[in-house]
């Protein structure tokens, strides 16, 4: 593993520890039969924060696995950040029955 993908896993670890501090505090407002708005709020900070988790790690994948070894070329790095964007503003929008 090398340095700087040492410092990727504790961004990673911080941003999921911040997650699972905000899921307890959920869990809490719940349980305290607090109002759903602030409830929903926070399940959307929670919810934002594990979609930009997922980004971060598509990206890295992206970056190591699929681009790994290929020469710099900006058809491909205009495909990554086509990807990027609607992983960002796409993915978190659910079909409709």
């Amino acid at each position: 593993m090398t340095e700087e993908t040492k410092v990727d896993v504790e961004a990673l670890l911080t941003r999921l520890r911040r997650i699972e501090g905000q899921i307890r505090g959920i869990h809490r407002m719940v349980s305290e039969d607090r109002m759903c708005e602030d409830v929903l709020t926070q399940l959307m900070a929670a919810r934002s924060g594990l979609d930009q988790v997922g980004l971060l790690i598509m990206d890295q994948h992206i970056e190591s696995c699929l681009l790994a070894g290929l020469p710099a070329d900006k058809g491909l790095r205009n495909l990554q950040s086509a990807l990027r964007m609607w992983l960002r503003f796409g993915a978190t929008a659910t079909p409709q029955d």
